[in-house]
């Protein structure tokens, strides 16, 4: 086993914070100015999208790429790098490098954890994608990591930087559209009927680590319906109710306000007509109620692909004066009028539209630079990694719902599961040997 995957780091967070140094040696000081070398770690198609975006910027200079597939990362580093940086497929041989100042980390949900306490403990910031982890216990590590080793920790969550969206979480709290009571959203495609497809286990790739790809999940057969990107619809390394929902339910507490997290979640669903390899369900809704009584929903619906708002939104928030619409690049606000043994029926409020530069890209070029800027002055990023923590545990928490048949009772603040002890042994699974968090 590799000393690094165990070493642990002696450092208290005030000294790491100010001095920029960890038990593995000092970290560059960055000034306004200078350049920031970066490594990546998983160059496949989320690592590569990500990576195009923080070559925009010009203070940016990725020094070196990493994916477990010798072939991704080949062309991943001729295709946008020129063949420029080192390539490598072992990931631990970036985070050892002296002169990366940060890591990009897009691998699979069941990697993040443990690639970026090792990056912080090693002195490096870190960009994670998201969702954060794949458990709730290995997200409060990395958050107590992050903060007791000093780094700076972005989660791809790159909504949080979207001008729409920061214009209509102060709108909320400015209480334009009254008491929001419910907000909704929903990630709809139709994937029936063969969905991912069906493939039997065979001999992975010859140029694959395919041991190394499982990591601290169980030893087993490689299959192509796994990997490439297929991952995401399989409980073990991931799940769809958080790959991809978690920007929902990341945008929903975002301009509710409701950061801490739910004190109830209840979740229903299941693999009902889609006939494919996957162990997640094809339709899937979560409900979450919060100590601000509030409740927030979500589905996941891949049975269907039709819009299930009644416009072409994000995101839906419904006020006692008025629902808010929410996108990418816009957001719209429709009045309520008094009903039911109500006197007032006339609008309680003008209507409201207001647009925004493009979403995505912006989204993304304002989240990598907001995390580049942080790396020299040391401030929290804008999708800080308990915000990134907290929105995760929303998804984990549905499928631990989901899992027991029953309605979670949470404590945000001890991160405990109330009303079921036997549901907190979901809160972690145990690793495969060598790897660690300690």
């Amino acid at each position: 086993m590799n000393p690094q995957m165990t070493r642990r780091t002696f450092t208290k967070s005030g000294m790491a914070a100010a001095l920029g140094v960890t038990a593995l040696g000092a970290t560059r000081v960055l000034g306004a100015n200078d350049r920031v070398r970066m490594g990546v770690i998983g160059t496949g198609n989320r690592g590569r999208q990500v990576m195009a975006f923080f070559q925009k910027h010009s203070d940016c200079e990725i020094a070196a790429v990493c994916d477990v597939s010798k072939s991704t990362v080949d062309e991943a580093n001729e295709k946008l790098l020129g063949g420029r940086a080192d390539a490598c497929g072992d990931f631990r041989k970036i985070i050892d490098r002296k002169d990366i100042d940060a890591v990009l980390i897009a691998t699979p949900d069941h990697w993040h954890a443990i690639q970026t306490v090792m990056s912080c403990r090693a002195g490096k910031d870190v960009y994670c994608e998201k969702p954060l982890s794949k458990t709730i216990h290995e997200g409060r590590k990395m958050v107590e990591v992050a903060r007791e080793t000093g780094r700076v920790v972005q989660v791809g969550t790159h909504r949080r930087s979207g001008h729409s969206y920061a214009a209509a979480a102060g709108l909320i709290a400015a209480g334009k559209i009254g008491k929001v009571t419910v907000a909704r959203a929903f990630d709809t495609t139709n994937m029936f009927p063969l969905g991912i497809g069906k493939a039997e286990p065979s001999d992975p790739p010859a140029d694959l680590d395919w041991e190394m790809w499982l990591g601290p999940r169980p030893l087993r057969p490689f299959q192509a319906t796994i990997t490439p990107f297929k991952f995401r619809w399989w409980d073990l390394y991931a799940t769809r109710f958080a790959d991809n929902g978690i920007h929902f339910l990341d945008v929903m507490r975002w301009l509710t306000g409701d950061e801490l997290g739910p004190t109830r979640v209840s979740a229903l669903g299941g693999r009902f007509v889609v006939d494919d390899d996957r162990t997640v369900p094809d339709v899937m809704e979560g409900m979450f109620q919060f100590g601000s009584d509030r409740i927030l929903i979500f589905g996941q619906y891949e049975t269907s692909g039709n819009r299930a708002l009644p416009r072409q939104s994000f995101a839906e928030f419904r006020g006692t004066q008025g629902a808010l619409y929410a996108s990418d690049a816009d957001y719209e606000v429709l009045p309520e009028r008094g009903g039911r043994y109500q006197e007032d029926r006339e609008s309680r409020l003008e209507p409201i539209r207001k647009e925004f530069e493009d979403g995505y890209g912006q989204h993304v070029r304002d989240h990598t630079r907001n995390f580049l800027d942080c790396i020299k002055t040391r401030d929290k990023p804008r999708a800080d990694v308990e915000i990134g923590h907290r929105s995760t545990s929303m998804a984990l928490l549905a499928n631990i719902s989901l899992a027991t048949e029953s309605t979670i009772h949470w404590d945000p603040e001890r991160e405990q599961i109330t009303n079921n002890p036997q549901a907190n042994d979901l809160l972690h699974y145990e690793y495969r040997k060598p790897w660690t968090l300690d």
